[in-house]
C-alpha cells in the first residue's frame, strides 16, 4: 500500500487543484475505499508495543476526497429511495454479517463475520469486530473502531472523526459493552472488557476518576475490564458550585471476566444508576 498512499497524500496536497472529474483522481481514491471495504486497510489500530492508537491519516484523506469526487445518486431500495454520494454496502449473507431490515452500512465501512445489525448505521471507515451486536438505532460514525464480541446497546451513539482531520477516531476494544443512549465521541476510547452504564457521556475532555482513590485515572480513555458510570465533580464559578460531567469507575473486573447481566445491573442499583 506504500505506492497508494503516497499517491494519495499527493493528490491530498493538491485537493483543491485536482477536478472532480479526474479519472486518475476518482480511481487512486476508490482503490483505497476498497481496501477500507474489504478490510485490508483500517483507518486506525491499537499499537500493540505502546499501546497507543495509530491512526493513519492518508486513509481519512482518501474518505474525505472521496466525498468531493462523488456525485449525488439515486438509491432505489423498494420502498425507499436515499440520494447519496456514497453506495452502501451489499452482499452480506457472503459475508457472514446479520443485518435486520432497517439497519445500513456504507460502503468503505468492514464488518467482520459474525456482526449483527439490529435497525442502526455503520458509516464510511468504521471497521465492526466479530460477535459483536450493534443494538437498535445505535450509530457507528466514521472511521471508529469497534471490536470483537462488543455489544453496542440501543441507541448509542459512537461518534465519527473526519473534520478536523488530525482528530483520532473513537476506539472500542473487544469484549466491552457501552449501555443504552451513552455517547463516545471525538476519540475516546474504551478499554478490552469495560461496562459503560446507560448514559454516559464519554470525550477526550471528559475526566474518569477511580472511585476508591478518588484521583483522575484519565481524561476520554476507560480502562480496561472496569465498570464505569456517569457522575458530576463541583467546580465553583462566580455564580455558584456546579457540578461538571466526569465518568466514574466504581469497580476492577478480573481480566478476562465475563459480564454477568443479572449482577451488574445490582452492581449498577447500588450506585443508583438506571440499567
Amino acid at each position: 500500500m506504500s505506492d497508494l498512499e503516497s499517491r494519495i497524500e499527493e493528490l491530498w496536497l493538491h485537493r483543491t487543484e485536482v477536478d472532480p472529474s479526474d479519472g486518475l483522481a476518482r480511481k487512486l481514491v476508490n482503490e483505497a475505499i476498497d481496501l477500507l471495504d474489504s478490510g485490508e486497510a483500517r483507518v486506525a489500530e491499537i499499537d500493540p508495543f505502546s499501546d497507543l492508537v495509530v491512526v493513519h491519516e492518508w486513509l481519512k484523506h482518501a474518505i474525505l476526497m472521496f466525498f468531493r469526487f462523488s456525485d449525488m445518486k439515486t438509491i432505489d431500495l423498494f420502498p425507499f429511495e436515499f440520494v447519496d454520494r456514497i453506495p452502501l454496502k451489499t452482499d452480506f449473507a457472503a459475508q457472514g454479517v446479520r443485518v435486520v431490515p432497517g439497519a445500513s452500512a456504507r460502503w468503505g465501512s468492514f464488518l467482520e463475520p459474525g456482526v449483527t445489525l439490529m435497525p442502526s448505521y455503520v458509516n464510511i471507515g468504521a471497521r465492526v469486530g466479530s460477535g459483536t451486536m450493534v443494538d437498535t438505532w445505535a450509530t457507528v460514525g466514521s472511521c471508529a473502531q469497534i471490536g470483537k464480541r462488543v455489544h453496542l446497546s440501543g441507541g448509542v451513539g459512537i461518534g465519527g472523526v473526519l473534520e478536523p482531520v488530525q482528530a483520532s477516531p473513537v476506539v472500542i476494544e473487544d469484549e466491552a459493552f457501552i449501555g443504552s443512549r451513552a455517547m463516545i465521541t471525538e476519540g475516546a476510547r474504551v478499554g478490552e472488557g469495560a461496562v459503560v452504564a446507560a448514559g454516559v457521556i464519554l470525550n477526550p475532555s471528559i475526566p474518569v476518576i477511580d472511585s476508591e482513590s478518588g484521583m483522575e485515572i484519565s481524561r476520554g480513555h476507560i480502562p480496561p475490564w472496569s465498570v464505569a458510570i456517569s457522575a458530576t465533580r463541583p467546580r465553583r464559578f462566580q455564580g455558584g458550585e456546579f457540578g461538571l460531567p466526569c465518568v466514574l469507575v466504581i469497580k476492577h473486573l478480573t481480566e478476562g471476566e465475563r459480564h454477568d447481566k443479572a449482577g451488574l445491573n445490582d452492581l449498577l442499583r447500588d450506585h443508583g444508576v438506571a440499567t
